[in-house]
């Protein structure tokens, strides 16, 4: 039988994804998003959409009114371009999490809890070198978190912990790492860098001028999870009786000049870089170890790299070539 679901962040990139899986599924679906419809990334005639600051604990309470589950996918966030620059307003979404806590508590929806964490909160001095060792879930401690966007998740993930313990709700948190895909946020400041590189040689290709510009010197390495793995681990997450926070993340990694590479090697070009060193870098290096993933569900994201950016290239060139907005409400 389907349940009734809240997917808070409903109109971003991930939740209007989990939100078209679940509906699929046949469950029912209440998406809930501050901004208009008109900016959400994907409009479900079939779910229950509603434009509500769930930063506010009233509008929290009608949120979780009678529903079984509760995906906590809403933040401030963006590219490392935008946290790095507005570290209070990516702080002030411990609001949100707290408020929908608050208000399962109170009203006994939603004690089945997913509370969407990031790489973020790993800690700074295991992220100095390109070459590392991919991060075990245990290496968030002792606490040295991305200023302002990481404290604020890693604090999100303890309240998660201490309401599981003190009052029962069934908390469940992944810490994503850098998802992309088709449909995401691929310009306006707040983009990744897939589909920031995606847009770069985007535009390269069709004004004929084949050069880019590149944060840092391009030897930063990362890991990026591709959209689809993101919402299905999610999902086995939420399932799942895994009580601790666990990385949901890629372990292909690459420096960014490699995933240049690829993308220019997609387009059909190649392209000059030209290396802004003073722009936000974020940390030297990160990925993904996915050993407590693979032995508590049998599973991790497996999508290839090149095959994710094919699908978001193609995408992204599309945006590019026709001048659309960054974000469009679509129906589905």
């Amino acid at each position: 039988m389907g349940k009734a679901i809240l997917v808070a962040g409903g109109g971003g990139f991930i939740g209007g994804a989990l939100v078209s899986s679940l509906l699929q599924q046949g469950h029912e679906v209440r998406a809930v998003d501050r901004k208009p419809l008109s900016e959400w990334y994907q409009v479900h005639s079939q779910a229950e959409n509603v434009v509500a600051d769930l930063q506010l604990l009233d509008r929290c309470r009608e949120a979780v009114d009678g529903v079984d589950e509760v995906y906590n996918l809403a933040c401030d966030m963006g590219g490392m371009g935008f946290i790095e620059n507005n570290k209070a307003l990516c702080m002030l979404s411990v609001l949100i999490n707290t408020h929908l806590l608050e208000a399962c508590r109170l009203t006994g929806s939603g004690q089945r809890f997913f509370y969407a964490s990031s790489a973020c909160v790993y800690a700074a001095d295991k992220q100095l070198v390109a070459d590392l060792a991919p991060l075990r879930e245990c290496d968030a401690y002792p606490a040295m978190p991305e200023d302002g966007y990481g404290w604020e998740k890693l604090f999100s993930e303890r309240m998660c912990r201490h309401f599981r313990e003190d009052f029962g709700i069934e908390t469940r948190i992944a810490r994503y790492h850098n998802v992309y895909g088709p449909r995401g946020t691929w310009t306006g400041g707040r983009e990744k860098a897939p589909s920031a590189i995606c847009r770069k040689v985007a535009e390269a290709s069709l004004s004929g001028v084949h050069e880019i510009e590149v944060w840092g010197d391009g030897e930063q390495t990362r890991s990026f999870t591709y959209i689809d793995d993101c919402v299905r681990g999610s999902q086995m997450i939420m399932a799942s009786d895994i009580l601790d926070p666990i990385n949901l993340g890629s372990s292909e990694m690459v420096t960014i000049n490699q995933l240049i590479d690829i993308v220019s090697d997609i387009a059909g070009i190649t392209v000059t870089r030209r290396y802004d060193l003073s722009a936000p870098k974020g940390v030297r290096g990160r990925n993904s170890d996915n050993t407590m993933i693979l032995d508590r569900l049998d599973w991790e994201p497996s999508t290839r790299l090149r095959d994710g950016l094919e699908e978001t290239y193609r995408w992204v060139h599309r945006q590019v070539a026709s001048g659309r907005p960054a974000t469009i409400a679509a129906a589905a």
